[in-house]
């Protein structure tokens, strides 16, 4: 039996773990990573310290074995990580400035994430302002879990009053694009993209009455 339940505190090994996994376009990252917990950093663990009311994992016999994170008001929870997430990672990870960008490695190129995070530009984080990322590991996939966890996530964000939603998505990504596709999530073409090979996909909410 598989369990999609809201995060707990003794969850957060799962979460990096599961970021480790699942990174780099779902691919297994461990071999490409000196330092194992810097996904969880970025992707997954300041879900669950800032705003675990919108974070949510599936657990099954294993353990927890899939997540959903995301924010309801994307600008307050980026706001919220310039105060209380970044600055004591900073002090851990110093910012890579002697090494030319061209010859960063891979730890380099996250740790610069967290001395310069990507704000979500305005047109998107308006009219759309939650935001989430979703990771399974491969025993859950192709079960409903991923369908069972967006539906448990946008029930949340709707409640909260969160008018829409966007994500980024990397434009090779078919069947991810399908899976976001099939909850009405479409491409939004005016922006620049986040990031060279990647889009934003976006819905809009019915908010709960």
């Amino acid at each position: 039996m598989i369990e999609i339940r809201p995060v707990r505190a003794t969850d957060l090994d799962a979460l990096y773990h599961i970021a480790l996994a699942t990174g780099d376009g779902g691919a297994d990252a461990a071999a490409l990573y000196r330092d194992p917990k810097l996904l969880g950093h970025i992707y997954a663990a300041p879900y669950a310290a800032l705003c675990p009311d919108t974070v949510f994992v599936a657990e099954d016999a294993d353990g927890v074995g899939g997540y959903i994170v995301g924010a309801a008001d994307t600008r307050t929870f980026e706001d919220r990580l310039e105060a209380a997430w970044w600055p004591e990672l900073r002090t851990a990870y110093p910012a890579p400035r002697d090494v030319p960008r061209a010859n960063w490695t891979r730890d380099q190129r996250m740790i610069n994430l967290i001395h310069q995070p990507r704000r979500t530009p305005d047109e998107v984080a308006g009219a759309y302002p939650s935001h989430l990322h979703i990771n399974l590991l491969s025993r859950l996939r192709g079960l409903g879990v991923g369908r069972a966890l967006m539906d448990r996530w946008l029930r949340a964000v709707r409640a909260s009053g969160s008018a829409g939603v966007h994500l980024a998505v990397g434009t090779a990504s078919a069947r991810p694009i399908r899976f976001y596709q099939s909850f009405g999530f479409r491409e939004l073409t005016r922006p620049s993209y986040p990031v060279a090979g990647a889009m934003w996909m976006v819905r809009r909410n019915k908010v709960q009455g």
